[in-house]
């Protein structure tokens, strides 16, 4: 599985950014997908995910700015950041799951492939 996200860059407090992640290498629609990010100096940590079934998670420091989604047609997972803060600047790395557990949705250990990172850097 190879994934590629995209997306990132410089944005001033209260803007919006939209990440994309383009997978390849397997059947997209049958496995969920999952955002997290690093800020430096900090342990990677859960952003969002989305099942295969459409049902979504986010971290709580997000919930209600950020919205994770995919197209299945494009075998993409876009997560729109809005209101976005200081505190958002990170690598933000896209991932994907081996099977379709939920237990470990919100955890690294639940996810087997991470894209290479994108940079979000929020100015004040």
């Amino acid at each position: 599985v190879q994934l590629q996200a995209s997306g990132g860059g410089l944005v001033q407090a209260g803007g919006s950014l939209r990440l994309s992640c383009a997978a390849s290498g397997r059947t997209f629609s049958r496995y969920g997908m999952g955002w997290f990010r690093q800020a430096p100096g900090k342990e990677r940590e859960f952003v969002a995910a989305i099942t295969w079934t459409y049902s979504t998670f986010y971290a709580g420091s997000v919930k209600g700015r950020f919205t994770i989604s995919r197209d299945n047609a494009k075998n993409t997972v876009y997560l729109q950041m809005n209101s976005l803060k200081p505190e958002d600047t990170a690598v933000y790395y896209c991932a994907a799951p081996s099977d379709n557990s939920i237990v470990a949705i919100a955890t690294t250990r639940g996810y087997n492939y991470w894209g290479q990172g994108t940079l979000v850097t929020v100015s004040s």
